[in-house]
């Protein structure tokens, strides 16, 4: 079945009729911190509302019943894939704990909804083994390395705390804007070409939206 990922799809083969491939998709996207009982860091929960191109992209035939709506049992495949997908690029998400890579096991709740013309896609990523933040600092970053996905995080929460130690405090850094003329050059590059020249990488890579977390 060819819509088995919306994200296999869009990011190797692009939307047809777009203007330009990067960025192609467009995600408003909030970021929770989880941390269990014994207040360690245990999951990163992620909410992306995709814009309306990329979901009128991804949602046709999918209304199997003809009823003009679109449930969650209709889309539940299309995120099962889809977040399968996902683990080609690492989820989108970088987390560091004292210069370390903190690793992350696949999502096992997840699933889409459909409101107001857009995609939202819920899934959670549990860390592979929780970690005490203590006074070191956690470093929680959100981004496509390669700027095809341009993520805004919501103005008004962008990151959470969920079931932190009252002792812990977030901190939030947006990614500093593209100035016209590189965006004028990205905005050129065919939209069957997801990897980017290197001295553009060096650019894009530094597009991260990222949250530092503390706990004293």
């Amino acid at each position: 079945m060819w819509k088995a990922g919306m994200f296999a799809a869009a990011l190797t083969v692009g939307l047809a009729g777009a203007a330009g491939a990067h960025p192609h998709v467009f995600v408003e996207s909030r970021a929770e911190v989880v941390f269990d009982e014994a207040g360690r860091l245990s999951a990163v929960r992620h909410i992306w509302q995709f814009d309306e191109a990329f979901t009128a992209f991804a949602v046709q035939g999918l209304d199997e019943n003809g009823d003009g709506e679109l449930s969650r049992e209709e889309l539940q495949p299309l995120a099962e894939v889809n977040v399968e997908s996902l683990a080609e690029y690492d989820f989108f998400t970088f987390l560091h704990h004292n210069g370390t890579d903190i690793a992350f096991e696949p999502p096992h709740e997840y699933w889409l909804d459909f409101y107001g013309g857009r995609l939202t896609l819920f899934f959670t990523l549990p860390l592979r083994e929780p970690r005490v933040v203590d006074a070191s600092t956690v470093e929680l970053d959100v981004f496509d390395p390669a700027y095809f996905v341009a993520f805004e995080m919501t103005p008004e929460t962008p990151f959470v705390l969920v079931g932190a130690p009252q002792t812990c405090t977030l901190d939030f850094t947006p990614p500093p804007e593209l100035d016209p003329q590189t965006a004028t050059v990205l905005a050129a590059i065919p939209q069957s070409e997801r990897q980017l020249p290197p001295d553009l990488m060096q650019i894009t890579e530094t597009l991260s939206n990222s949250a530092r977390i503390g706990c004293k």
